[in-house]
């Protein structure tokens, strides 16, 4: 998605038979077994192509070689093994197309004792570290609300395309990459292993106090503070008329006694309304944010200015706002489209691209070959 919302033409093979689990995701816009209505997978997909391959008939795989002879790069996922399986493995690709560059996506990658290892994010997230690292210190280690692996390990797989698009450049040379998602991971918290003990520190600081989320006058409503400085501090209880305590005095007395911190400062912002604080600490020089949902995210009149989320008409969603690559450029600016509805680009690709005869492609949709 990445490439494809910059420009690059992204050819998304799938599968009737065995759908994307993307597909079955919700939230649907109307009924659930709409495999073209979920929202999940329309924002996790649009600018791509769809074409529809049975990968379990010999037919299918070499419609699959054909598109290889098109492509720069070819992207999977599956379990290790399984492309060499259906002849569609690296050494083979090579001699259909000697430059190509195959990445391949795994929880634990193709190499060392877990190579073979199949699992969804949440346990990479468990094998990284995350989990141990997440939540609060006095409970068990804490799962991310996600699936992060696959959020993570595709921004490094977008790394290694372009790397190996360069050496490919320079040198004429494809090359298999080879992408886990238990090192991204890894990779990002680093530096909280190199602590002479890790441990889950919810959402407090080793030299920040107050450093958290208080909550504010109404429903769920909650504002992120970090103070850095003791004039921060003092800015903090003259705008929230907290009377000064010679016990809080110095950072390292409110790290020292950050919880009766963080009581005195909740039981200050819970009467008071999020936005109006907000802008009082602001206006004061203290690093302050609002805790959004959702829906204020969408809303968000920052986001909404920057052009972060763009309309684009779907079949099944209608007019949707999609989201947009969170970098700008000046010369070749992102042109987000739609996600396909499953199958939508047979003809423009089976025909269009590869030549074949409608009349070819209708026989192979009717015998599950397309399909």
């Amino acid at each position: 998605m990445d490439l494809a919302d910059n420009g690059a033409m992204v050819i998304k093979i799938e599968s009737a038979r065995r759908l994307d689990l993307g597909r079955r995701s919700p939230p649907f816009a109307g009924k659930s077994t709409d495999h073209d209505g979920s929202a999940f997978f329309a924002q996790s997909n649009t600018s791509k192509k769809s074409v529809t391959l049975n990968l379990s008939d010999p037919r299918g795989v070499e419609l699959a070689r054909q598109l290889v002879l098109w492509a720069d790069v070819v992207v999977e996922n599956f379990g290790p093994g399984y492309m060499e399986r259906i002849g569609l493995g690296y050494d083979t690709l090579r001699q259909i197309k000697p430059d190509i560059i195959l990445a391949s996506v795994s929880v634990a990658g193709r190499s060392g004792p877990m190579a073979g290892f199949r699992g969804y994010g949440n346990s990479a997230a468990a094998h990284s570290g995350h989990a141990a690292l997440s939540g609060w210190p006095d409970r068990p280690p804490h799962m991310p609300p996600l699936a992060y692996g696959d959020v993570v390990a595709p921004m490094f797989a977008t790394v290694a395309v372009l790397s190996a698009l360069e050496y490919r450049q320079r040198t004429g040379k494809g090359q298999h990459l080879d992408i886990s998602q238990i090192e991204p991971m890894v990779h990002v918290i680093a530096d909280l292993f190199a602590a002479p003990q890790a441990r889950k520190t919810g959402n407090s600081d080793p030299v920040m106090s107050p450093h958290g989320v208080y909550p504010c006058a109404g429903h769920e409503k909650w504002i992120a503070i970090a103070t850095e400085t003791d004039a921060q501090w003092r800015s903090i209880c003259a705008v929230l008329r907290i009377a000064p305590d010679p016990v809080f005095d110095t950072a390292q007395d409110r790290v020292t006694h950050a919880d009766a911190v963080d009581q005195a400062l909740g039981r200050a912002t819970a009467v008071v309304d999020r936005d109006t604080l907000l802008a009082e600490l602001a206006a004061a020089g203290v690093p302050a944010a609002a805790v959004q949902d959702g829906r204020d995210v969408f809303e968000d009149p920052e986001l909404r200015a920057a052009g972060h989320f763009v309309a684009v008409d779907h079949p099944v969603l209608g007019t949707s706002m999609m989201p947009t690559p969170p970098m700008k450029f000046s010369h070749t600016p992102a042109c987000v489209t739609a996600a396909p509805c499953l199958g939508a680009h047979n003809k423009d690709v089976f025909c269009d691209m590869l030549g074949m005869s409608a009349r070819d492609v209708e026989e192979l949709h009717a015998q599950g070959v397309i399909a």
